[in-house]
Order: C-alpha cells, then sequence, then structure tokens
C-alpha cells in the first residue's frame, strides 16, 4: 500500500499533522507513507520523521504551470492508493492536485468553500469542526481507513538531530542561559494572503520588552526569526539597546526548535514558530490575533492568553477555513492588532513567569 499525505498549507499546519503521521505508520507497518509540501520549511520539519518514507516539496508559486503539471504526474506514476488532504486545507486547489496525482481513495474534510466540483476531486469526506483542534481533526481521517487510534494522548513530533541540539546546547552556554531567564520572541507572522495584518505593532513590542527588562533584571530576551523579519529584529535591538538583547542566529526550523528547549518562556501571535514552541513543551504567551481559534491553539501545551480586545470572541467572524484572507480592511486589521496594549501582554508575561 502507498499511502500521500498532502499537507501544503502552513508550516504549522504541517507541525500538526505529525501525530496523524504516527498513527498511520502504527495502523500500516508495511505501507509506503509519503509527504507532499509546498514550503521548505515544512521540508525540514519532516526531516527524519521515522513515520515516514519520503518528502516531496514544491513551491507551486515559484514554478510555471508546466513544470507543476510535470511534477504532479510524476507523483502519479507513482500509483498511490490513499492520498489524504490534512486540515486545514479550505481552497480548491489542494483537492484538485489530489485528483491530478490520482490516488483510488482521496480523503479530505469539506470547508465552507465547497463547491459541487470538489464532489469530483475527492471521494471520502468529513465535516471539518472549529470545536475541534486541527490535530484531533486529523485523527479522525483514521477510523475512515479502517484504522484504530494507538495514541490516546498525541504530542506534537519535531524530530531533532544531536547537531541541532550540540548547537543549541553551545549558543546557550556562551550566553550565559543556565543563569538567566530567556524569554524567545518571535515579532512575525505568516505572509499569503493578507496573514501580515495580524502581526503585532513593532513598537508596542518594544515598549513591552523595555518595561520587562527593567521588571526582571536577570532576563535575556532572544528574537526569533528568519530574512522576512531581519529589519524588525535589527530594529528592536537597536532600540532596546542591550546586552540582554539577542538575536537567536538560527539556520534552521531545527536550531530554533532546539534553543526554544532554552527558553522559559516564548511570546508570538499564532505562527509556525508558536506550534514549533508546543512541540518542544516550551510554556507560551500568545498575544491574540483574529485568526486564533480552538482549531489552531498551542496544542497539549502550557501557554497563557494576551486577549484581544477589540476581537472580543468574534474570531470565526474574521477568519474562517475559506480560502480567503482575514476579514476588514487593512486599517481595520491594524486597530485590532493595535488594541492589545503592552499592559496587557506584560500580565500575560507576569503569570507565566510567576
Amino acid at each position: 500500500m502507498k499511502i500521500l499525505v498532502i499537507s501544503m498549507a502552513g508550516i504549522g499546519d504541517t507541525i500538526l499533522a505529525t501525530p496523524l503521521l504516527r498513527e498511520l505508520r502504527a495502523n500500516f507497518p508495511k505501507a509506503r507513507i509519503e509527504v507532499l509540501v509546498l514550503w521548505a520549511g515544512s521540508r525540514d520539519i519532516l526531516v527524519g520523521n521515522p513515520h515516514i518514507d519520503a518528502i516531496h516539496q514544491r513551491n507551486f508559486f515559484t514554478s510555471s504551470t508546466i513544470e507543476n503539471l510535470k511534477f504532479l504526474f510524476g507523483l502519479r506514476r507513482q500509483g498511490f492508493d490513499i492520498s489524504i488532504n490534512t486540515h486545514p486545507q479550505s481552497r480548491i486547489h489542494y483537492r484538485g492536485i489530489a485528483r491530478l496525482i490520482g490516488a483510488r481513495i482521496r480523503l479530505s474534510h469539506t470547508y465552507e468553500s465547497w463547491t459541487p466540483l470538489d464532489r469530483l476531486l475527492v471521494n471520502r469526506t468529513l465535516p471539518q469542526n472549529y470545536n475541534l483542534h486541527t490535530v484531533d481533526q486529523n485523527l479522525q481521517i483514521v477510523p475512515l481507513l479502517e484504522g484504530k487510534i494507538t495514541v490516546p494522548q498525541p504530542n506534537l513530533e519535531v524530530f531533532l538531530e544531536s547537531g541541532d541540539l550540540a548547537w543549541a546546547e553551545a549558543f546557550s552556554k556562551a550566553n550565559g542561559f543556565p543563569n538567566r531567564t530567556v524569554l524567545g520572541v518571535h515579532v512575525g507572522s505568516g505572509g499569503t494572503k493578507n496573514l501580515r495584518f495580524k502581526r503585532w505593532p513593532l513598537t508596542a513590542y518594544g515598549e513591552l520588552l523595555k518595561k520587562a527588562l527593567d521588571r526582571w533584571p536577570e532576563l535575556t530576551v532572544l528574537l526569533f526569526g528568519g530574512p522576512d523579519e531581519a529589519s524588525d529584529i535589527a530594529w528592536l535591538m537597536q532600540h532596546l539597546d542591550s546586552r540582554h538583547v539577542l538575536r537567536a542566529d538560527t539556520k534552521s526550523l531545527k536550531q530554533a526548535a532546539a534553543l526554544m528547549k532554552h527558553c522559559r518562556v516564548f511570546l508570538s501571535v499564532d505562527t509556525a514558530l508558536m506550534h514549533l514552541a508546543a512541540a518542544m513543551k516550551t510554556p507560551q504567551v500568545v498575544i491574540e490575533a483574529p485568526t486564533l481559534n480552538k482549531t489552531n491553539e498551542p496544542f497539549r501545551n502550557t501557554y497563557f492568553l494576551a486577549a484581544n480586545p477589540a476581537v472580543g470572541g468574534r474570531n470565526l467572524e474574521y477568519y474562517r477555513y475559506d480560502g480567503m484572507g482575514i476579514r476588514g480592511s487593512d486599517s481595520h486589521l491594524r486597530e485590532l492588532m493595535e488594541s492589545v496594549r503592552p499592559e496587557i501582554v506584560m500580565a500575560a508575561l507576569e503569570r507565566s513567569l510567576a
């Protein structure tokens, strides 16, 4: 049997699919299990995962239509028996990819964006549920394949390599982490659709971190982020002007994960790094963006919410899995995030460090 798991949404969504990969291997030990991802970061997260046999990574945005079709028909020739579109992949394009690959059994959740055409693209479905975490919704696929859940309390799984752990240990010792309280911070967010508007204002991070460094003299602030956040990190370091503010100069997501193990608390909005911190069991403070809901909370991990007073529990009015961006004008979305004042986040930080 050959199974293809299609996880082409965000990097964080691929992390949330890892408990499903474990269950597929437990139920089908002789199957060949492969994964198709969109982002290079998703591939990096899955490298070393013992439950899968191969990873296919393709950025369909940067390749031509002809090149993408050649790639997909190459997968089609491999003759997969089953393909699984993991939750949440609401856009019809993901199911179109499953149809082109052409497994005999093609599974997907149904979404509000569902059309009659979708019924021609996949042939086994189950409804998505905003009251269930994405991990649990992915695990609901297993009984559709006549399997059984073998781990009653699953965890996110990112398999770190010894080199990543050694690098993080050396970084920790070189910067005196064993004698400090380390606060990891990620100021970024996803860049697809209009998800950049769920970022907390950079000036608010600056105000918060100044207060935190004054409040806790033993605090070290460790700034996480990739090339897209480099200018924001540089601004913060200049603004804070403290030897206790460092950049996490990681070369991969797995190095970042290894370094998170040395953090007392991790601060962010809901991003891939939030899910990565959850996988590392690092306690978190999560600044509530309109995109946060029950399906994508830090899974089985301690976290303290810096509640967004402007959202006021209406998260699903702003963002649903319908293939669209966050609802609202650019200026309104900025105002939403500006409503989370630094003192709100400071209070959550106080609770997390207590």
